[in-house]
């Protein structure tokens, strides 16, 4: 008997190493609180301006200590009813929610008892909250994305959207990746509905001016849906097919 306990023993630190070298690093986790603002076009400006004097100012230093991985101000210039986008991003979603509260505190106080111009402004919002799953930029990376940016907001089948995500990483970005560099795509990305509304799956792209950034797109999809495997193409749409595009001019980011 105690001889078997020192065979198993021996078998046991023979497998470990293996073991160890055999498991797959985890890939850092980050995820966006994202506030989809419904706006009177006839007060944008001011909402624009209240978030560069008072709303910059809390969220770069919450950036600058750690409380946020980065942040977001973003305009429509194409699409449906939302007309601006607030979002900051964290590695758990617990830091969202706790970041959310102290910037909240800290803006009641920059703000003090003037008319918060996003509150009149846009009085209307819904809220999602997406993790990254897919991109261009590692996680952490909060280098320029350049200034005009594209939203693709998709509804998929949740019994079988993981299977989206495996396509998208393995197919379909690869072909992103050849579209990124100058003149064309700053960045990609795939993201996945934590909580939120009806859409389930978020694409994003953004380039230095819309030019680049539409003809990028029509390159990859032609690339992707004419040229490429057609059988992927009709499973990735009968899992996501339906879906409603944004373009957006991004105003401030970090």
């Amino acid at each position: 008997m105690k001889q078997f306990k020192i065979l198993m023993s021996f078998a046991v630190s023979l497998l470990l190493p293996f073991a160890a070298l055999s498991a797959e690093p985890k890939e850092p986790e980050m995820y966006s609180y994202a506030t989809y603002f419904m706006c009177a076009p006839d007060k944008e400006d001011a909402a624009d301006e209240l978030v560069k004097s008072s709303y910059a100012p809390v969220y770069d230093a919450a950036v600058k200590d750690g409380t946020i991985a980065g942040w977001g101000w973003l305009a429509h210039q194409t699409g449906g009813e939302w007309r601006r986008i607030l979002y900051h991003s964290a590695p758990s979603v617990s830091g969202l929610l706790s970041a959310q509260e102290k910037m909240g505190e800290k803006l009641d106080k920059a703000l003090g008892k003037g008319a918060d111009a996003i509150a009149t402004g846009c009085p209307s919002h819904v809220d999602y909250i997406w993790q990254f799953v897919a991109g261009s930029k590692p996680v952490g990376d909060n280098s320029p994305r350049g200034k005009a940016s594209m939203s693709v907001y998709m509804e998929c089948d949740f019994t079988t959207e993981e299977r989206a995500d495996e396509i998208v990483k393995t197919v379909f970005a690869p072909v992103y990746n050849e579209f990124v560099g100058k003149g064309q795509l700053t960045s990609w990305g795939w993201l996945a509905h934590v909580v939120g509304g009806k859409y389930r799956k978020l694409a994003t792209m953004s380039a230095e001016n819309y030019d680049d950034l539409l003809k990028a797109r029509a390159a990859i999809l032609n690339k992707l849906f004419a040229e490429g495997d057609k059988k992927i193409g009709e499973e990735f749409s009968s899992i996501c097919g339906s879906h409603e595009d944004y373009l957006w001019t991004i105003k401030h980011e970090i």
